[in-house]
């Protein structure tokens, strides 16, 4: 692996926020990333299903395969400062188009569309408003880590306080920050930073 020092992710794209009321009329905020691959549906899809490649790109690990409904699986979050560990079940899994469970808590929307010899891929996740930037700044690198891994070319797994740590995301961070109109968060703050 080449390491994540010659990596330079592109400017902010491809992402929306949704505001919704839900059914006891909270805030339900949407993330809504979109990523154009260079890869087939069939090579995306297992990369976002088989555990062994989700350990190249993805914030978790899985103990099972993400492809079937009904599955139960437990996914980790990578690089958390406290172990996280929840169990979901597929809810939706039709290969190579469309993906659904819950991480945390959390819906997640995967839609996979064959695009001029690659793939588009749509990320949909319910996130905490305080944290829409922090999250797109996040999946954006995942992304191009997946784009990297499935080309061949690895950069190694860029998640977590790893990622937040590298100068990029930060960038990142505001530059989603601004596209959203919202405040950009100080992460890790500053005594975390010293310590």
């Amino acid at each position: 692996m080449i390491g994540p020092q010659p990596y330079k992710p592109g400017p902010a794209s491809g992402a929306q926020v949704r505001k919704e009321r839900g059914p006891n009329g909270e805030e339900k905020w949407t993330l809504i990333l979109v990523r154009e691959l260079r890869h087939s549906p069939e090579k995306v899809w297992q990369a976002l299903t088989d555990p062994a490649h989700l350990r190249e790109w993805a914030p978790f690990d899985a103990d099972g395969s993400l492809g079937t409904v009904g599955s139960t699986v437990k996914l980790t979050t990578v690089g958390a400062p406290t172990l996280h560990v929840s169990e979901t079940t597929v809810t939706r899994a039709d290969p190579p188009t469309a993906l659904e469970y819950k991480w945390g808590g959390f819906d997640m929307r995967w839609e996979l569309e064959a695009f001029s010899g690659g793939t588009r891929l749509t990320l949909w996740t319910n996130i905490g408003h305080r944290f829409i930037a922090m999250g797109a700044a996040g999946w954006h690198i995942c992304f191009d880590v997946l784009d990297h891994f499935l080309s061949g070319t690895p950069l190694g797994r860029l998640v977590g306080p790893d990622a937040m740590k590298f100068g990029h995301w930060r960038r990142l961070n505001a530059e989603y920050a601004k596209q959203f109109g919202i405040e950009t968060l100080d992460w890790p703050p500053q005594a975390a930073q010293k310590s």
